[in-house]
């Protein structure tokens, strides 16, 4: 028996391997060409630099991860369905908040979107939300009068917006910021496991509820706006798979919320229309395409408000490319991050991931209809990441811009054997501990 065991854990642990070793060819081989600093990057292929720390995250983050070791996996099993989305939702933020509490309030939370080139940085210089949108187009080259920082610049307007609501709200500066950006981010894990649920069955989505939870992805979920990006693009994909598989009373609200959010999603980040590939996925496993005029209709009222407040989408897209290869876009060599992008993926993903991404092909999941379509769902964020990492408009930091993509490909881990569960979650939590403690990151 332990032969037989052996030699079906022997492919998983050898696909790891590999991805180890990928990771660390990008390392020695970044190291190697950025001599003269033309990665424009500390540590390639993170953005990152070897700062090995400790502080006041980690006992917590122990913890956490300790007790998700110990109780995670049982308490998802028997957990009442209704409490499972709320409660990865809650340990989802427990594991992001402590995480960023390793590099201290100030470094890890209060400063994060507040210093450098972040969006908070730019608030004082928005004086009203339809000046803002009417020029903001012009402000994006790097030539340009006032040139808007490189985040503001290279997002549509909507997700500089957030933070300008927030302030006009009363929720003004970073903490307020990074305590918005986490609590949504976190949401992301319940969402998850809604469209799981209506996709693949329960028992998939419980099996995959831990690995959700202990995301190496975390580290950079907290605190980035790129974490609200992921909760909107997951609920909009959440709310589009109740819809077309009628899990919900009101299919055609639950589609119209989704292109509601889905409309919003294309003006926090251009790269993320993307996420279209995962949501004809959805239509396609659900075999219901009645959403998608509803899905449409959700989404048009984004692009004729901002289009009538003078901010047209491609404009500001055609305009970024430019500003693009003006900067760090210009330097960095394709060759080497077309490859070393899904690298640094192993660093957000972990090891359980990418074992069950090889376990995603295999010929016992595509004769089980259940996990065929979680291999279905899993491989189209698989394919819209390679996509994006094929356009060369990401070259680095991928680690944080790719967290909508990667996200999806965390149920995975739930093809896994189930006896091995407490194992690779050891190794996700290990990873993002190390990663966290080892490097600072910059998000």
């Amino acid at each position: 028996m332990s032969r037989v065991i052996a030699r079906k854990t022997a492919p998983d642990l050898l696909a790891a391997a590999l991805a180890v070793l990928l990771f660390a060819a990008a390392a020695v081989v970044g190291a190697a060409i950025n001599d003269d600093g033309v990665l424009v990057l500390k540590w390639p292929p993170l953005f990152a630099r070897w700062e090995p720390h400790a502080g006041p995250g980690t006992p917590a983050a122990l913890l956490v991860a300790g007790l998700v070791l110990l109780y995670g996996p049982p308490l998802a099993r028997r957990l009442p369905w209704r409490w499972l989305p709320p409660a990865a939702w809650c340990a989802s933020m427990a594991w992001i908040w402590s995480l960023a509490l390793v590099d201290g309030w100030r470094r890890g939370v209060a400063r994060r979107l507040a210093y450098g080139h972040e969006y908070l940085t730019a608030l004082d210089d928005i004086d009203g939300i339809g000046p803002f949108l009417r020029t903001f187009t012009d402000h994006i080259p790097m030539d340009s009068q006032d040139n808007w920082p490189a985040h503001v610049a290279g997002h549509p307007p909507a997700a500089t917006l957030t933070f300008v609501l927030l302030d006009r709200v009363g929720l003004g500066g970073g903490a307020w910021a990074a305590a918005f950006c986490v609590t949504t981010a976190a949401s992301a894990a319940a969402a998850v496991l809604i469209a799981v649920r209506a996709l693949a069955g329960e028992r998939l989505a419980r099996r995959a509820a831990p690995f959700v939870v202990l995301a190496p992805s975390a580290v950079w979920l907290g605190v980035s706006a790129d974490g609200w990006f992921t909760a909107v693009a997951a609920w909009a994909l959440a709310l589009l798979a109740l819809a077309a598989t009628g899990a919900v009373r009101a299919p055609r609200a639950a589609a119209l919320g989704a292109g509601v959010l889905a409309g919003c999603l294309l003006y926090l980040s251009y790269g993320l229309v993307l996420m279209a590939l995962v949501a004809a996925a959805v239509l396609w496993l659900a075999r219901d395409a009645r959403p998608l005029p509803w899905l449409v209709l959700g989404a048009v009222p984004w692009v004729a408000g901002f289009t009538a407040a003078g901010f047209w989408w491609y404009d500001g897209y055609e305009t970024l490319v430019g500003r693009y290869y003006e900067g760090a876009g210009g330097q960095r060599p394709y060759a080497y991050f077309v490859w070393a992008n899904p690298a640094v993926q192993v660093a957000s993903v972990g090891l359980a991931t990418v074992a069950g991404l090889r376990r995603a092909g295999t010929r016992p999941v595509r004769r089980d209809a259940r996990r065929r379509a979680l291999a279905v769902l899993v491989a189209s964020a698989l394919a819209a990441m390679l996509l994006a990492n094929l356009s060369g408009m990401s070259k680095a930091e991928t680690e944080r811009i790719w967290l909508p993509f990667a996200l999806w490909l965390l149920p995975a881990a739930a093809l896994l054997p189930a006896r091995h569960t407490r194992w690779w979650l050891a190794a996700q939590a290990a990873l993002a501990l190390a990663v966290n403690h080892l490097w600072l990151t910059r998000w």
